[in-house]
């Protein structure tokens, strides 16, 4: 591969568009669970959501997927969309929210780098929540290279940070 260009640092994904079968449903997921906002509704057929204000963090549409069921599992596609909070107590929150709800999670995870939380929104598209350790914790190799893993997620510890 050749590789003469190199992103600038500043790069960020911008937003996500998920195709959804059910609008309002998910809505009631993503703003209601959640708490994104919604900034901007195109009928009952597209929606766009936000964190503080920004114009979007994710669009919403039944354009192609009205009343459709999930995408299969072992096919191409979205893996999860990640969502990044800025304190552990923020995840914190929004776990301790997930199970007042009985919402299931599909996993929840410490990967050395951050800590996740790992569900699937009303049609199946995997959500990630996440908070990232500050980067003098991070685990390293001899050689400087992240030692990023998978382990369990203390869930308890995380429930701490809101006492």
């Amino acid at each position: 591969m050749h590789q003469d260009y190199i992103i600038p640092a500043q790069t960020r994904i911008g937003h996500v568009h998920l195709k959804v079968s059910d609008l309002e449903r998910s809505l009631e997921f993503y703003c209601g669970l959640l708490g994104f906002e919604l900034t901007a509704r195109y009928g009952m057929q597209a929606a766009f959501v936000s964190a503080g204000g920004y114009h979007h963090h994710i669009g919403l549409n039944t354009w192609h997927s009205k009343g459709l069921p999930p995408a299969p599992e072992n096919s191409v596609g979205l893996y999860h969309t990640a969502i990044v909070y800025a304190m552990r107590k923020d995840l914190a929150f929004i776990f301790r929210r997930l199970r007042e709800a009985a919402y299931p999670l599909t996993g929840a995870s410490d990967h050395g780098v951050s800590e996740a939380l790992y569900l699937d929104d009303p049609d199946g598209n995997g959500v990630e929540l996440y908070w990232d350790k500050p980067k003098e914790k991070w685990p390293l190799n001899e050689d400087g290279s992240l030692n990023m893993y998978t382990r369990p997620l203390n869930l308890q510890s995380l429930l701490s940070e809101l006492i």
